[in-house]
């Protein structure tokens, strides 16, 4: 097993939703992943401290992402026009392995309690980035909260829909910003 090669925690993420998605969360060992992606365990733990860490590798990138654009949306924007832009900053980061990863990362999620607290965590802490944001930008606390969990919905949402589309040269920022209309029209109607 090559001890150094570049690309080895994607190739971790790679192997292990594969994994996940064959035989289960439960039943998929450190080890097979790292078999699977090519590297040593102790390559796994240089990337990972558990199996657990590899349904958020790279939230720290989209945290700052969104954070980063939000802060650099208009002064003038508002709080939702913000988080579109936060939208489209994360959608930067998001390529052809986040497309073809996301349906496997559903279906592993949706089979795992444990996965699926993960990914509460992680939406708790994109919400909470986003949250920070906005309130450096003199947003009242209920309003960036509110504001920030729509953009964690739109983002789901978004994400989603552009890794099942068979539209694969859009800009997945277009879904993300759509879902984001699509929830803003929808709370307009609960009044």
């Amino acid at each position: 097993m090559a001890r150094w090669e570049p690309g080895a925690r994607e190739r971790l993420v790679v192997a292990a939703v594969d994994l996940f998605a064959e035989q289960g969360y439960d039943a998929t060992t450190v080890a097979q992943i790292a078999e699977r992606a090519g590297v040593t365990k102790s390559t796994f733990f240089r990337h990972f401290p558990d199996k657990r860490e590899l349904l958020v590798a790279g939230q720290e990138t989209l945290s700052r992402l969104l954070a980063e654009g939000i802060a650099d949306a208009p002064a003038d924007a508002s709080p939702l026009e913000a988080v579109a832009g936060g939208l489209r900053r994360a959608a930067t980061a998001m390529g052809p392995m986040n497309r073809e990863l996301a349906p496997r990362l559903k279906a592993a999620v949706a089979a795992s309690t444990e996965l699926q607290e993960r990914d509460a965590l992680k939406s708790v802490g994109l919400a909470a980035a986003m949250t920070a944001a906005l309130t450096a930008r003199g947003l009242p606390d209920a309003t960036a909260a509110l504001a920030s969990e729509l953009g964690v919905l739109a983002f789901k949402r978004g994400y989603f829909e552009w890794s099942e589309s068979d539209r694969g040269d859009v800009d997945p920022a277009e879904f993300l910003v759509a879902a984001l209309e699509e929830l803003r029209a929808a709370s307009a109607s609960l009044d």
